[in-house]
């Protein structure tokens, strides 16, 4: 697979997992374990990446006497995931289209 494309995929499946509520580094590897692996430092980085383009925000707070940080997305990582949904939408005919035929 192309590597941008990749690149591209896991930070919108990153923005997903934290799309309807504040997470964690360990909970967003566990929650996407079920789709995709990703290391922590895939992770961390895809994170930081994130941060920096002002799609999710960073939170520290305590948690059983350690910090802990939390990531939000923000406005402009909920429209990332509606742009790709809708990206994703014409690769689905692209895709259709190359395969076609395959089905004859």
């Amino acid at each position: 697979m192309d590597v941008q494309l990749k690149r591209g995929l896991l930070d919108v499946c990153v923005l997903a997992a934290i799309q309807h509520e504040d997470s964690y580094g360990y909970k967003i590897i566990k929650d996407m374990k079920p789709y995709i692996l990703l290391s922590e430092s895939t992770l961390y980085t895809i994170l930081k990446r994130l941060e920096g383009a002002k799609m999710l925000t960073v939170r520290t707070a305590e948690h059983d006497g350690r910090l802990r940080k939390y990531y939000r997305i923000t406005d402009a990582g909920r429209k990332r995931i509606r742009d790709f949904k809708e990206e994703w939408a014409e690769m689905t005919k692209i895709y259709c289209f190359v395969t076609e035929e395959d089905k004859k």
